[in-house]
């Protein structure tokens, strides 16, 4: 496993990593919460799981929690003091996976961390990345620099395809076999129509369509 620990209490920090570390865990931690949101930002997917503390100097867990659930659906256990019941709803509201009350036994934390990944195991994998563009394929949802972007149903199609083949030319008939299915039998430039519309859709990150004349459509990081 590899564990994001975003915790301001040093003597929690050593001992926690220590025992994950004997276990064959890898924990980065995070002292503050204004350099969590940084790493965020950045992107989590060299994480499996995140241990986030509430009362954090710079931003307070919730707000870190919020971010990351903006951008990722990486298993997230707050590991707190605060055992008071609003509290605890509002870590489940925000979408935390769990919420443990300290003090902890380190023997029962990774076993639960370890059940946790294995139980959510490829969830994350279902969010595809491409620059500034976010695609969600289990909740069926796009995002432009964390921003929400509501599509139709063929503009999602025809995103996702493109996301699983990043810096591929892809044909319009290829488009029209994976979104239409092989039985259309249209003309191919309802293809050029629906990538137009997508382009604005997706604002400033619409320039990662590029054409490719003649040949097709591309998506590229910038």
């Amino acid at each position: 496993m590899k564990i994001l620990m975003i915790e301001d209490d040093r003597q929690i920090c050593e001992v926690t990593k220590r025992y994950f570390t004997n276990q064959g865990a890898a924990v980065t931690v995070v002292m503050n919460g204004s350099d969590a949101l940084e790493i965020i930002d950045g992107g989590l997917d060299g994480f499996d799981l995140v241990l986030l503390d509430i009362m954090l100097p710079g931003a307070d867990g919730f707000t870190v929690c919020r971010s990351i659930r903006r951008k990722s659906d990486i298993p997230v256990l707050f590991i707190t003091a605060r055992g008071l019941e609003e509290d605890i709803l509002r870590g489940y509201e925000l979408g935390c996976d769990d919420y443990i009350i300290k003090p902890f036994l380190l023997s029962a934390l990774y076993a639960k961390c370890a059940a946790v990944v294995k139980r959510t195991g490829g969830v994350h994998e279902s969010v595809l990345r491409c620059g500034a563009i976010r695609l969600d394929t289990r909740r069926l949802t796009c995002t432009v620099d964390g921003n929400e972007v509501e599509l139709p149903p063929k503009g999602f199609a025809i995103l996702r395809y493109l996301m699983e083949h990043p810096g591929w030319i892809v044909d319009r008939d290829t488009l029209l076999n994976n979104v239409w299915g092989s039985d259309y039998f249209g003309a191919d430039r309802v293809v050029d129509n629906h990538i137009k519309r997508l382009r604005k859709a997706l604002g400033h990150a619409g320039k990662q369509i590029h054409t490719a004349v003649g040949r097709g459509y591309k998506l590229t990081e910038k």
